[in-house]
């Protein structure tokens, strides 16, 4: 079983990360435009917030959720662009504060999470080191955005595992959410961390391998890069079908991100 209090310190690790880069920025740098259509870097940190809001009603109010939710999407399937939208326009401190406070707040809940607890989302029900996890990859491919809109380069580290364990796990879901039938056949997937060792999922013998750096893994899988500007590896017919539409977060199949010019 993963280790709760782990996931919550790297979660909190991968927070700062991202408030490091946002700290300081007045309203117009809030307002730098993301590799995201339309999204600011506004756009992703209310966005955040927004995901986070829902996390603690999810914790706190299983069945409130699931009634809000079908009442949020009853207005469109826009959701996710109306909640970025709701502090696009806030004041800088009124927006990092909200932000901020929201965070802390899914910290101390899922904290308190009895380990059994299944909690609701957009996608299949989860425990809260797979919440954790949710909230750590969001928060890494949004800080992927806002770090790309800075033209800052952010350093690698080891809590890129997380994330490359959910877009392992997601495998099946991101055939299903493209209209596939689940593939049968196994998947080996071979990372290198960022300190240079191997982590590895999937059975030793699978004929279906996907190699990489852990980062090009992760950006993949988040959709941060299109994947002919990544060192990423398939062989096999299934390893070769996952790539493309490989999706690590919860919702409808994403758009991807264009390859980059040549």
């Amino acid at each position: 079983m993963a280790d709760l209090s782990a996931l919550l310190d790297d979660l909190r690790a991968e927070n700062a990360d991202l408030d490091a880069l946002v700290t300081g920025l007045d309203t117009d740098g809030l307002a730098t435009p993301t590799p995201s259509p339309g999204w600011t870097v506004a756009h992703q940190l209310s966005h955040l917030a927004w995901t986070d809001r829902w996390s603690l009603l999810s914790a706190h109010d299983p069945d409130g959720f699931a009634a809000a939710l079908a009442k949020e999407y009853a207005t469109g399937a826009d959701a996710v662009d109306r909640g970025a939208a709701e502090g696009a326009g806030e004041p800088p401190v009124t927006l990092l504060a909200r932000w901020r406070a929201g965070r802390e707040e899914v910290l101390a809940t899922l904290a308190a999470v009895p380990a059994d607890t299944r909690l609701p989302w957009f996608g299949p029900p989860m425990k809260a080191p797979s919440m954790a996890t949710a909230r750590l990859m969001e928060t890494w491919a949004h800080g992927q955005d806002v770090a790309d809109a800075l033209g800052a380069t952010r350093t690698p580290t080891a809590r890129l595992r997380h994330i490359a364990h959910l877009g392992v796990r997601t495998l099946g879901f991101a055939f299903a959410i493209n209209g596939h039938p689940s593939p049968e056949t196994p998947v080996r997937v071979e990372l290198t961390s960022p300190d240079g060792d191997l982590w590895t999922w999937g059975p030793d013998d699978a004929t279906d391998r996907v190699t990489a750096p852990a980062l090009d893994f992760c950006l993949l899988v988040t959709q941060r890069r299109h994947r002919e500007d990544l060192a990423v590896t398939a062989h096999g017919p299934v390893a070769h079908a996952w790539l493309p539409i490989a999706q690590a977060f919860a919702g409808p199949p994403g758009a991807g991100r264009p390859p980059r010019e040549r």
